[in-house]
């Protein structure tokens, strides 16, 4: 192969890489103009270039499904020596997480005050390379581009969890998330390096085939590499019992910062983890041995775990980012299901259920984090007794939140109701009955705290004469989720076909 040819060959695979460019590219133009332009000039303008830049890169993502519809490649797109993978399973994720941070980005648009946040340019632009990492680890085919990827977007975290400087609250909730983020990726390098160690690789596909021809000899070492790993991603999803950190650090964030942890940092983790239960210890050899069942038991406990504490703990909650977080606690329980599934002939549809449910489960949270907002911005406090009378001063903000707390809840017909029940029913499916007891007595006990804060809205009188301080991407952002989350629950089947048309397990996932 000539120079030339291989330049040529090179430069084309940056059509693939474009998502990611475009960001990269974004987050330094922003930074150099938050850097040169006058104090006068209102921040809230990088915000909207931010947003732009998150839209070109959706863009060039859905370009990469048709050029590799239109190309019909035998196998994904593998760039950078194997080490990333260009698949419908990735891009999938990136338009969760492009869209989802965009909605972060707009609800946050005249809502974010100097006097809270002292760099308002910053705290726009840091979001493009904390959703690079995020892309990163879901394009990821090495541990090493999985490492790199998701310690992106944790140091990215970290600081936008700092971001009120003078506030006590934020400074200790970053403290805590540097300390328990850094003790967790230590766990996540401690179960690759097993991996590395039995394998002589970092490469998935490579670790995938000596694992297969050496599995019996490295049975006790397997369990350990994987239960290390199965403990480091237990806290990026927020998993109980490695969900300590998430009520304070949610409490403390800036709450768009909250709301981006809550939906792209936890579908990162889950992304990486469905990357390496399947792509790594997928193994056709391993499939009826004990140490594949006993993987997938440990997810299957690990949900039932984050769905009990979720739910139990949400009960006792006074303050709404706290109950918010005890309730994506338990909601890291419902994704985990369509994971711990073991794939059978009888039921392989467990990557669908769980991105109809992720889709869901993004919008109806984007537009309570919306309405928390605007609760703050009134009231100045995340009280739930801030809620009191809410449907007489604002009958549509109240009657919005109602819709999104059903879809939580899973009260027909919503895009939460449709989700809980596609992924119980793959449950039922996969011979697990009292992992979907469980989810059905979890989500029961659930309604008790969202038709708490219903109660507090219609049933317990507020100062009805003062109306709510609000802004129109706030409102825009409330009534966006609302219309999506009954789309959802109208169309689900529709939805369903479309994510089975684009993705394919074999070739997105596995190494078989």
């Amino acid at each position: 192969m000539s120079i030339q040819s291989l330049t040529h060959m090179q430069a084309g695979d940056l059509v693939y890489l474009a998502p990611e460019l475009t960001l990269v590219v974004s987050a330094v133009i922003l930074s150099l103009m938050d850097l040169l332009m006058p104090s006068k000039i209102n921040r809230n303008l990088l915000g909207w270039l931010a947003i732009v830049a998150l839209g070109i890169s959706a863009a060039f993502v859905i370009n990469d499904f048709n050029l590799m519809e239109k190309l019909n490649l035998a196998e994904p797109k593998q760039l950078l020596n194997l080490s990333y993978r260009v698949d419908d399973f990735g891009n999938l994720f990136k338009l969760v997480f492009l869209v989802g941070t965009g909605l972060t980005i707009f609800m946050s648009l005249g809502s974010v005050k100097e006097k809270d946040i002292p760099h308002v340019g910053e705290f726009y632009y840091l979001f493009l390379p904390a959703v690079v990492g995020a892309m990163v680890m879901a394009s990821s085919g090495d541990l090493i581009t999985l490492y790199v990827g998701l310690e992106l977007l944790s140091i990215t975290s970290y600081i936008l969890v700092a971001m009120r400087k003078q506030d006590q609250l934020s400074t200790e909730a970053a403290y805590k998330y540097v300390v328990l983020g850094g003790i967790s990726s230590a766990i996540i390098l401690y179960g690759m390096s097993f991996l590395y160690g039995m394998t002589g690789s970092t490469n998935f596909k490579e670790i995938n085939a000596q694992l297969s021809a050496n599995y019996s000899s490295f049975e006790a070492l397997i369990y350990v590499a994987a239960f290390l790993l199965l403990a480091g991603f237990g806290f990026k999803i927020a998993a109980a019992p490695f969900h300590t950190w998430t009520p304070d650090v949610y409490q403390g964030a800036p709450t768009p910062v909250t709301a981006f942890l809550a939906i792209i940092s936890k579908a990162a983790g889950f992304a990486i983890l469905f990357r390496t239960i399947y792509g790594v210890f997928g193994i056709r050899e391993l499939i009826s041995t004990k140490i594949y069942d006993d993987i997938f038991l440990g997810l299957a406990v690990l949900a039932a775990a984050s769905m009990i504490v979720g739910n139990l703990m949400a009960l006792r909650q006074t303050n709404l980012k706290r109950l918010l977080a005890y309730s994506g606690v338990a909601n890291a329980g419902y994704l985990l299901i369509p994971i711990a599934s073991q794939l059978m002939l009888a039921h392989f549809s467990n990557f669908s259920e769980f991105m109809y449910y992720l889709i869901a489960y993004l919008f109806m949270n984007i537009g309570v984090f919306a309405v928390v907002m605007i609760i703050i911005r009134t009231h100045g406090n995340e009280d739930l007794s801030s809620l009191a009378g809410l449907y007489y001063r604002a009958p549509y903000t109240a009657v919005a939140m109602v819709f999104l707390l059903l879809s939580l809840a899973g009260i027909p017909v919503t895009g939460g109701f449709f989700g809980k029940l596609f992924i119980m029913l793959g449950t039922i499916q996969t011979q697990k009955y009292w992992l979907a007891a469980t989810m059905i007595i979890t989500s029961v006990i659930s309604f008790y705290y969202y038709f708490r804060i219903i109660r507090q809205m219609f049933m317990r009188s507020g100062n009805v004469d003062s109306g709510l301080d609000s802004t129109i991407p706030l409102n825009i952002t409330v009534w966006l989720a609302v219309v999506v989350s009954l789309l959802l629950g109208f169309f689900p089947q529709w939805i369903l076909t479309q994510i089975d048309q684009i993705f394919s397990l074999t070739k997105d996932l596995l190494f078989l």
